[in-house]
């Protein structure tokens, strides 16, 4: 089973945005994990497409875009021609959830949805084979450094059920409160991608923190 690690850039030093993500790409990182909030589905405001940009002129590794905002559908082209390479929306924010799927693969890029910590897994059993990735979020979405939700271990092993049971293809993907302490559970749930914000930039040294996480 494949276990991949994405750090989260929202850890990252914004003034030295460069060198971290060259830290990145010098790392066993797989992934860069890239979170947008528009201050409206959650109460926070990151980065949009300048910075997306910006990261993908230098970044090896592919840009894995979490939209935490309302109405994702409306700038689904411009993520794309911004640099992302997987693209996830909420599934609170999509009420025409299928046709958006559909809209990212025909731009080219790998689809997932997010689960917000309060949302039942059932809601995804009509779409979990049109997917590439799911996203279950374990702190409530808006912030990095919360502490892991301990109850999404058995949404995770649930969802891993869901996926084997359908033939999905789906990666499942954990974001809040990842590290050292929990990476090992998430990994023998089923979790295929941890995302570590704090854990990775926050240590005093980052790429040996990735190494670690990966090894788990």
């Amino acid at each position: 089973m494949k276990r991949l690690i994405a750090p989260s850039i929202l850890a990252a030093n914004f003034l030295e945005l460069g060198t971290d993500i060259e830290l990145l790409n010098k790392s066993d990182a797989d992934w860069i994990h890239v979170d947008v909030m528009d201050g409206r589905f959650v109460p926070n405001i990151s980065f949009g497409m300048p910075i997306i940009k910006a990261v993908k002129t230098i970044a090896k590794k592919p840009l894995d875009v979490h939209l935490m905002i309302e109405e994702p559908g409306k700038y689904f082209n411009d993520f794309k021609a911004a640099g992302a390479d997987i693209l996830t929306v909420h599934y609170e924010a999509c009420p025409h959830l299928h046709k958006d799927i559909q809209t990212i693969h025909n731009l080219g890029m790998k689809a997932g949805i997010a689960l917000n910590p309060h949302t039942p897994l059932n809601v995804l059993e009509e779409i979990v084979p049109d997917v590439d990735l799911i996203l279950i979020m374990s702190v409530n979405p808006g912030f990095g450094g919360q502490s892991f939700i301990k109850g999404s271990i058995s949404k995770i092993s649930r969802l891993r059920n869901m996926i084997d049971k359908t033939g999905s293809k789906a990666l499942i993907e954990v974001d809040g409160g990842v590290d050292l302490n929990n990476a090992k559970i998430l990994f023998d749930a089923g979790v295929n991608v941890l995302v570590a914000g704090s854990s990775v930039f926050g240590s005093t040294d980052p790429m040996d923190t990735i190494t670690r996480l990966k090894k788990c």
